[in-house]
């Protein structure tokens, strides 16, 4: 009579997976090497976090900046915006300028520290 689970005699899969446990530690010892060389990789220092963070924000922040300027340029050279517009937007502009600055010398960034290197693809901005 055939157990439960086994087909044409063959060992049932619950078996054959208790069989290979030994398998199982090379698996294990090569997580545990993988999570020793992660740790020493990964610097988890809450500073440079944070001025990591403030990096890639304030550059994306400065790269939409550019990105509104360019587009406000466009809309008033196509007469589309009252002059009230313009003012309001370029007012909105000088704020946002301004307040990048204040938070780049709070994080202690430099101008050239957010224009992030893209590799192959050159500067972002």
């Amino acid at each position: 009579m055939m157990e439960a689970g086994s087909l044409n005699g063959a060992t049932p899969r619950r078996d054959r997976l208790l069989a290979g446990d030994g398998d199982l530690e090379l698996f294990g010892d090569e997580l545990e090497r993988l999570d020793s060389a992660l740790r020493r990789r990964v610097n988890a220092d809450r500073e440079n976090l944070e001025k990591g963070l403030a990096q890639l924000v304030l550059t994306l922040i400065e790269l939409l900046r550019q990105l509104m300027e360019r587009q406000a340029l466009r809309r008033i050279e196509g007469g589309s915006l009252s002059p009230e517009e313009v003012e309001r937007l370029g007012e909105t502009l000088l704020l946002l300028a301004r307040r990048r600055e204040e938070l780049r010398g709070q994080f202690g960034l430099e101008e050239e520290d957010l224009n992030l290197d893209l590799g192959p693809l050159g500067k972002l901005l």
